[in-house]
């Protein structure tokens, strides 16, 4: 396999770390947002959305999409497991993870935020305002869900990471990076940390990166 990444996408970031927890070691090459090198006409032909991650098969095939790798590596290397054995509860794992993923993420992407400077002149400090409150909203509703729910436990669902862990730590990392004020979720940052703990989770951090700046 080889991965298709760059440093600072939390996309890529959930990949790398369901990578490492399954203990595979795929090979990588490195795409710069920054620089557009997602827009050239190599990259483009791998991945004509030109976002990342991508993952490579070793048979030709490239998966896109964060969250289809993700169930990828869950169907192809079930052990050790991201998702719960109770259908209820993977459901439930689900949820957070596209809560992150589908809802919040997408809305702060590098594209997005480059069209609302690039395109419609919007300044620096109310694009930063634009990234910190879809955060917040984000992570408001989650936190009133995950302190609530017994099934919360040191992770996201239980006392072992799934998937909803996965999508919230690059997510943690995003916040941090804008300078976001935590303290209103103490739940999430609870769970960031007992993440971090782990070499899997550690390690995929975007400062431990080849191509990071």
């Amino acid at each position: 396999m080889r991965l298709y990444d760059y440093f600072r996408s939390s996309a890529a970031y959930r990949v790398r770390i369901a990578l490492n927890w399954k203990g595979l070691r795929p090979e990588r090459e490195f795409v710069h947002l920054r620089r557009g090198v997602q827009r050239q006409e190599g990259y483009r032909t791998l991945n004509p959305q030109g976002l990342v991650p991508a993952l490579a098969l070793d048979d030709g095939r490239v998966l896109t999409q964060s969250l289809a790798i993700l169930e990828f590596l869950e169907e192809t290397h079930p052990a050790p497991p991201l998702l719960p054995a109770a259908a209820a509860d993977r459901a439930r794992v689900r949820s957070i993870a596209l809560a992150i993923a589908c809802d919040i993420h997408p809305i702060d992407n590098l594209r997005v935020l480059d069209y609302l400077t690039g395109t419609l002149g919007v300044a620096a400090e109310a694009k930063d305002g634009w990234y910190r409150y879809w955060i917040d909203v984000g992570f408001e509703a989650l936190e009133r869900s995950l302190a609530r729910d017994p099934a919360t436990g040191r992770h996201c669902h239980g006392d072992v990471p799934t998937l909803a862990d996965v999508c919230l730590v690059p997510q943690i990392a995003n916040a941090r990076r804008v300078g976001m004020d935590l303290s209103p979720y103490p739940t999430l940052t609870r769970i960031e940390a007992e993440c971090l703990e782990l070499p899997a989770f550690a390690d995929a951090a975007p400062a431990r990166q080849p191509d990071a700046e």
